[in-house]
């Protein structure tokens, strides 16, 4: 492999072209912030004054009523043409990015209403004059806040479109722009007649690929799996294995997959005599690994192999690719438990990571061969990227599909495996930084 440095030169400037590049892009987004904010103000003020005008008030409790009202549809504004504008977050609509948006609209609606209470008790005895204290009143909210919102849409509502976070957590704001840019690339530097015979044959590497595939009572599931992998990957990839790990199912994915695996050399099967975890599967699926490159994704059909396609030119320039779920098909009370998990690992691990469990996601299997993993719960994510950090070793996030789960039930959400995920999460956290500390020469 190349230097990491020396290929993200070559493969993507506009992402480390410096902090001149930076400026310039930030101070167009704030720009267009201003201008949307604009908008907003006079959606706001127009209404507060309507209400105002229709019913005259010198109550600050009543005016907070009215304040909330115009705030919300002036945040509806906010939403549309920040969303499709200012970070030009061209993905669909999901209901978790509405939960943010929503979650940062409540908190502005705090902040709003709290300054503009305060504002309104002092500038009282100084205005007499209703509604020049009411608006001298509603500017100081507003202005106060317009940095928590934008702050809020930057690094959490639309993180996704940023531009890059640092050494080791670059994204790209769409698919097709990291697939151009590195495509093009690519072909330069490579062989070019080796590069269209191999594009013609439907190859997309010429590297050994390891498929973990880790189940837990995936019966009816596990099948239709396996045949999408290998029928997938058979025309894309010379050489790979699929290794699927049973986690002590219970019921007959063991007999299934031992049924395939007579028929099908590319096959192998790794048992677990009792459940240990999905970290425990993973960590025995990687111990196990023969390729190059390793990929895991769950055996539940929730996520489409072909996917996997646009992957393989971004791993020739990072030592992994991870996948981010685009729309994710699970029940609010997942998606809730997700979110908290991300906001806590982030703050933790100081990951940055948009998707730190999303279960499809290509390294340069090196990676395990030369680092211990020690959780083996719903940590094991976590971990890897946490260490995959602290290495230096690079990374890109892209978007994929999530469908509906046809079967199976999901046990991610059990009280246990979460309890077992924060024990790990808080002791390995103190023991990591507690050995970077050492290894520093900090006390």
């Amino acid at each position: 492999m190349a230097n990491s440095s020396d290929l993200r030169l070559d493969i993507a400037p506009d992402i480390v072209a410096g902090p001149v590049q930076s400026k310039k892009v930030l101070f167009w987004q704030i720009i267009r912030f201003s201008i949307v904010g604009i908008c907003n103000a006079s959606i706001d003020i127009l209404t507060l004054n309507l209400l105002l005008f229709s019913f005259p008030t010198h109550n600050p409790d009543l005016l907070l009523l009215y304040n909330t009202a115009a705030y919300t549809l002036g945040a509806i504004n906010s939403y549309l043409f920040n969303k499709y504008w200012t970070f030009r977050h061209k993905q669909a609509t999901t209901q978790s990015e509405l939960l943010r948006f929503a979650m940062l609209n409540g908190v502005g609606i705090l902040c709003n209403d709290l300054i503009i209470w305060v504002a309104a008790k002092l500038l009282h005895p100084h205005i007499a004059n209703a509604t020049l204290w009411a608006n001298a009143a509603k500017l100081c909210a507003i202005i106060g806040t317009a940095v928590v919102s934008y702050l809020g849409m930057r690094l959490w509502v639309f993180a996704g479109t940023a531009k890059g976070r640092g050494r080791g957590q670059n994204s790209f704001s769409s698919t097709a722009l990291a697939m151009g840019s590195l495509s093009a690339r690519a072909d330069e530097n490579s062989s070019g007649s080796e590069q269209a015979e191999g594009n013609k044959s439907g190859l997309r590497t010429k590297r050994s690929l390891s498929v973990i595939l880790p189940a837990y009572n995936e019966e009816q599931a596990i099948a239709e799996s396996i045949n999408n992998v290998v029928a997938t990957l058979t025309p894309w990839v010379r050489d790979f294995e699929v290794i699927v790990v049973n986690d002590g199912s219970k019921d007959n994915t063991q007999a299934v997959v031992e049924h395939i695996a007579a028929n099908q050399p590319r096959i192998r099967l790794i048992n677990h005599q009792v459940n240990q975890g999905y970290g425990a599967a993973l960590v025995s699926g990687f111990q196990a690994v023969n390729g190059e490159l390793a990929f895991f994704t769950d055996s539940d059909g929730q996520f489409d192999i072909r996917d996997l396609d646009p992957f393989f030119p971004l791993i020739e320039h990072y030592d992994a690719v991870l996948g981010y779920r685009i729309n994710r098909q699970d029940t609010w009370m997942r998606k809730l438990n997700a979110w908290g998990w991300k906001m806590l690992v982030n703050t933790l691990l100081g990951l940055g990571v948009r998707d730190v469990d999303c279960a499809f996601k290509l390294y340069r299997a090196d990676f395990f061969r030369s680092h211990c993993l020690e959780t083996r719960g719903a940590m094991i994510n976590a971990e890897i990227l946490y260490k995959l950090k602290r290495s230096g070793l690079t990374y890109t996030q892209i978007g994929v599909h999530h469908l509906p789960r046809r079967s199976g039930r999901a046990t991610g959400a059990k009280l246990s495996v979460i309890l077992r995920a924060l024990r790990e999460l808080f002791f390995y956290a103190w023991k990591w930084r507690s050995e970077e500390r050492r290894k520093s020469g900090r006390v």
